[in-house]
């Protein structure tokens, strides 16, 4: 596991938009991890708990075997990792709307802008013809201050000029971050940067003999049968007898709340 949640008391007049932006944290995450119904209205003087703690599942750190930087964005999870000078940087993100996701697979950045340059794309121009051709940098530009390029279609990972869109499917497919993490990026990111886009709504990772879940939900409805799912990824994961306790694991995948869980451990005898 890596970084440890952190918790707040709701006072009066806050809302959980506000709250997600306040601690750099995705709006669905935060949302999905304290069970809210009504995002406007919180009880004065409950206890939230900030999602920041993850797993790293096996299959995330051999991705970055060979490579001193690659960056995975996991789509379903709405995060973003830079992996570097074996450090590891996590950021929530916006991700596409329905039917705009960016294809999963491997990618590169060639090419980065400080103050982009906008060109609305054909399908935000179909929506909206009355957009301009390009809009230059400035506050009304929907790149934000930074924006990385992608080696294939008209995808970028870039800022943003509507910070309560982080952490919910807001863009045409592209990867939007708050302002503070896409400018580490644009600082940190070399060219050229491998870039691999996931789709994992469930991470398993073992640590210290414990079997940890994190479940996101399901966004574009492509695992037909989850816990059939997870047992294959545990037989793949370990290559030593578990013990799962699968009513926790049934429970936690009927309900994913993006938190994790010990669920099981290995067993030594």
């Amino acid at each position: 596991m890596y970084f440890r949640n952190s918790y707040y008391v709701v006072k009066p007049k806050d809302t959980l938009v506000q709250l997600a932006v306040k601690f750099r944290v995705g709006y669905r995450n935060l949302k999905i991890a304290n069970h809210i119904k009504d995002p406007w209205i919180l009880k004065t003087g409950k206890k939230l708990i900030i999602p920041y703690q993850i797993v790293l599942p096996k299959d995330f750190l051999a991705l970055k075997k060979g490579n001193k930087r690659v960056i995975i964005v996991n789509l379903p999870e709405m995060r973003l990792y830079f992996f570097y000078s074996d450090k590891c940087f996590v950021a929530p993100i916006g991700i596409g709307i329905k039917g705009k996701l960016p294809p999963e697979g491997v990618y590169w950045i060639l090419r980065k802008k400080e103050n982009p340059t906008w060109y609305p794309p054909p399908s935000i121009k179909e929506k909206n013809p009355n957009l301009p051709k390009f809009l230059p940098p400035g506050p009304d530009n929907p790149l934000g201050k930074y924006a990385l390029y992608l080696s294939k279609g008209l995808y970028a990972i870039h800022g943003t000029n509507r910070i309560y869109s982080i952490g919910r499917r807001s863009t045409h497919g592209c990867i939007r971050l708050y302002p503070e993490d896409i400018k580490f990026l644009y600082e940190n990111v070399k060219i050229p940067t491998k870039v691999i886009i996931l789709y994992e709504p469930i991470k398993i990772a073992i640590q210290k003999d414990k079997v940890y879940i994190q479940a996101f939900p399901d966004i574009e409805k492509k695992l037909k049968n989850p816990l059939v799912w997870v047992i294959k990824k545990l037989k793949e994961t370990s290559k030593r007898p578990l013990r799962i306790n699968l009513i926790k694991l049934y429970e936690i995948l009927k309900s994913p709340d993006g938190l994790v869980h010990e669920i099981g451990k290995v067993v030594t005898s």
